[in-house]
Order: C-alpha cells, then sequence, then structure tokens
C-alpha cells in the first residue's frame, strides 16, 4: 500500500487508557508496550512488525489522545498523534466499551475521517458474548469497518487480523521485511537520549521534555540514511533500583534492560555537565554482560564547549571517560551536542567503523601463530598445581541471528577451568593489538582438548 517493499505501517490510536498498548501487545505477540492502569502510560510512539496475519505490517502504538485543556506535555502526544496518522496505510481506531462513547471519542473519529485513511474500529474490552451489545453505542461514529476485541483475553484478535489483512491489496512475505541495524539508546534520564534521536531524524517523533524519564517506554523509531535502514530503540531512562517513584519507573528500567539485549548496537549517552557517574558505570556494565557492541556519546556539547583549543578539550574529557568506564574500553567514544547537532553525523561515522569491524577475521594460522607467541610472553598462571595449555584456536563464524555479531574465538586447550579472568583479559588485549575490533566485545570460548574431533 506504500508503493515500497516496505511493510504498510499501522497506528493504533484512542484516548488514554482504552487499551491501545494491550493490542499493541497481543498483535505482535510480545510485551513491548507497559500496560498499566494508570491513563497516559504510552506518550511516544512505539513500533514493532506484526507477523501474525497473512501479511506482515509494521503496528504503532501511539500516545493517548486527550481533551482540551491538556498540558504541554499530552500537546506533544497529540502531535506525535497526528504524525502516525499521517505515516500509517490503515488507522485502528480503538475505544473502550465499558466506559461507552466520551467526546474525545467522537473528536477523534473527526480526525480520522478527514484523514482519508482506512480506519477500523476496535470496540476494545468485549471480554464475552454478554457485553458485545455494549459496541452499538459506537455506531454513531460512523465507520463501516468495525470488531469487538478483547485485547487482554486475547479475543475477536484473529478476526480483526482478517479485518487488516483485506486492506491490504498485495501480498507481502515475511522473507521481504529487511531487518534494520537495531540501536538502543541507553543512558540515566535527562542525558538528552530522546534529543539526540530527534535530532537525528529531524523531527518530533520521540517526546522531549526538561522532566527527567519522560520516555518511560522503549521507543522504537524508523530511519533511512544513505540506503541504509536503521531502528532506533529509544529506552527510558535507568535509575537506580531503589529511587523509583512508582511501578511504572521499574518496568521501565526492566524494558531499557531488555532493550539492550534485543538490540545489534548500544549507544550510551553520558551528560557532559556531570560526568562520568556510578549509574553510567552501572549501565556500562550492562552492556558489557549482554556481549552488545557500543559507542559512548558525550552529549551537551554545547554546554561546555571552551572558546579556543576545542580539540584539546574533547580529547581530554574522552581520556577521562575512558579512564572512569575501562572495561568498556573497546567502545568509541565522540563528543557531540544533540540540541544543537554539532558532531552528530560522527556518530554514523562510528557505527560504520563497528559495522566493519564486525565482518572482520583473523586467519587461523595467524591466530595460532599470535596466542602462542602470547603464552610465550606471559604464560598462564598455575592453579592447584596445574597450568592451562593451548592446542589449537579458530575464529568461528558463530549465529549470524544480528548484524553486528561480536567476534568469537574457540580456544581448545587441556582445561577450561584452569583459565583466569586476567588472563583473558591479557589474551584479549594481544587480540586488539593485531585486530582492534572497534565498538565490539571479543568472546573467548574454551572447549577441552577432546572436543577437538568435533571441530
Amino acid at each position: 500500500m506504500n508503493g515500497t517493499n516496505q511493510p504498510p505501517n499501522v497506528a493504533i490510536v484512542g484516548r488514554p487508557n482504552v487499551g491501545k498498548s494491550a493490542l499493541f501487545n497481543r498483535l505482535i505477540g510480545r510485551r513491548i508496550a507497559i500496560v498499566h492502569d494508570q491513563p497516559g502510560i504510552t506518550r511516544d510512539r512505539i513500533s514493532a512488525v506484526c507477523t501474525r496475519g497473512t501479511h506482515p505490517f509494521v503496528v504503532w502504538d501511539t500516545g493517548g489522545v486527550a481533551a482540551a485543556g491538556e498540558s504541554a506535555l499530552t500537546a506533544q502526544v497529540r502531535r506525535a498523534v497526528e504524525g502516525a496518522i499521517q505515516d500509517s496505510d490503515i488507522l485502528l481506531f480503538i475505544v473502550d466499551a465499558k466506559s461507552g462513547l466520551s467526546p474525545v471519542d467522537q473528536e477523534l473519529a473527526r480526525v480520522l475521517r478527514k484523514s482519508r485513511k482506512p480506519v477500523v474500529l476496535v470496540v476494545n474490552k468485549i471480554d464475552n458474548a454478554k457485553q458485545e451489545n455494549l459496541a452499538a453505542d459506537f455506531a454513531s461514529l460512523g465507520f463501516s469497518r468495525s470488531q469487538s476485541v478483547s485485547a487482554e483475553h486475547n479475543r475477536g484478535i484473529s478476526e480483526l487480523l482478517q479485518a487488516i489483512d483485506q486492506l491490504f491489496r498485495s501480498p507481502l512475505a515475511a522473507a521481504e521485511i529487511k531487518h534494520p541495524l537495531a540501536i538502543a539508546i541507553i543512558g540515566r534520564p535527562n542525558v538528552g537520549k530522546s534529543s539526540l534521536i530527534n535530532s537525528i531524524v529531524r523531527s518530533e517523533r520521540a517526546i522531549v521534555s526538561e522532566l527527567p524519564g519522560t520516555t518511560r517506554d522503549a521507543v522504537d523509531i524508523s530511519y533511512r540514511r544513505d540506503g541504509q535502514e536503521f531502528l532506533f530503540i529509544d529506552t527510558a531512562g535507568i535509575r537506580r533500583r531503589g529511587k523509583h517513584s512508582s511501578s511504572v519507573e521499574v518496568f521501565s528500567v526492566m524494558r531499557a534492560e531488555r532493550s539492550i539485549r534485543r538490540a545489534d548496537l548500544c549507544v550510551l549517552i553520558v551528560d557532559l555537565t556531570m560526568g562520568v557517574t556510578a549509574q553510567d558505570k552501572r549501565i556500562a556494565g550492562l552492556i558489557q554482560k549482554a556481549r552488545r557492541a557500543a559507542i559512548v556519546v558525550l552529549n551537551k556539547w554545547d554546554l561546555i564547549k571552551p572558546k579556543r583549543n576545542e580539540k584539546q578539550a574533547m580529547a581530554r574529557l574522552v581520556d577521562e571517560t575512558r579512564a572512569r568506564i575501562f572495561f568498556l574500553d573497546h567502545a568509541p567514544i565522540s563528543v557531540m551536542s544533540a540540541l544543537t547537532g554539532e558532531y552528530i553525523d560522527k556518530l554514523f561515522t562510528l557505527m560504520e567503523h563497528v559495522r566493519r569491524a564486525a565482518q572482520q577475521h583473523i586467519g587461523t594460522g595467524v591466530l595460532n601463530r599470535l596466542l602462542r607467541a602470547a603464552f610465550t610472553a606471559n604464560p598462564p598462571p598455575m592453579v592447584s598445581g596445574r597450568r592451562l595449555k593451548l592446542f589449537y584456536a579458530a575464529q568461528t563464524s558463530g549465529k549470524r541471528d544480528r548484524q553486528l555479531q561480536p567476534p568469537e574465538f574457540v580456544l581448545f586447550v587441556n582445561d577450561p577451568r584452569l583459565f583466569r579472568e586476567a588472563y583473558r583479559r591479557y589474551l584479549e588485549a594481544r587480540i586488539r593489538k593485531a585486530q582492534p575490533y572497534p565498538g565490539l566485545p571479543l568472546i573467548l570460548t574454551l572447549r577441552p582438548r577432546n572436543e577437538t574431533r568435533e571441530k
């Protein structure tokens, strides 16, 4: 419908607390959007690919539309919804059967009709057949396509998918969906994560506010640059677990941690006005634990930028940051300003360097000579009277289940239990001296000698 090989866009719109996020989660088959009884929890636009029907499509969960007298933040939500309507091929207008027809529903119906886009009226919270008569209250909205569902109980979802399928003009095979490079933008609250994405895509698709923690869901934002597809994941700010103001904050942290695991690359944002904090180091530790590619961005350069000797000041900030996050020393570090856009393009240069590094391979002969020389120059420590011995090593292609797969090296040894963490770091340093692999963690997998026959 959108004239390209990309899957069509389907937006879920409606007033707060009618079940948009619950429907979103139900359509994609996993929990991404936060579901909570508090109205207005979803304030940004979230997207994911739905493959449950005949034709795959991108489904968008939008912020709740409030009535007149809204706050400035809710006004941003309204603009986000209007943007979703403009960018979408099909609109799912969701209403709450139990609370009945409201003036906001009627106002939104007028907006949707003006869009001249196909609309499916989704009457939610029809939990059983006895409640079907509640759907009649919404007939006055005048939409010819209507489906009663219960997003919470998975009732009527198959019929809704059939209604969506009927609106597609031509089938799109799931194999045609190109998986973009998934980039998680992570960091403490209010360090400029959403501002960075807005500066990149030059729009207000991620909501920016002075209030810390505005982004409470992980928001997926598609972006195309120089023929390459990107998926930016704007995560909720990660706070210390003991300082959450509500259960929603706890859910947001869990979601941000999950976003790290589903990303190809993590961009850690550090606030230059505060420097590297203990929480920044904890977040860097999450990236390290998840074995994800990483880039560190030192944001808010516009606030501390000196009048002279800029390059020296930037070099000093990079050195200080690397010393504080020494365990992520393979991650490229760049200074930039999300607010002014200064040096933003450097981020794409760094991402390209990381992508190319992921394609590098050390030949087996070169690798074995390198590691044997490392063992000779600095033998492993004795452990209970025994010493680690290396028989053979190779870089494996591994599972290519993500675009930026960290390089993995399999070492066949006498006993993997003799391998110590300090020696692991030593071998990693020797490998990086031959092949730096910027932004990528190195995975050293040890196997006992008897597994060499299976190689």
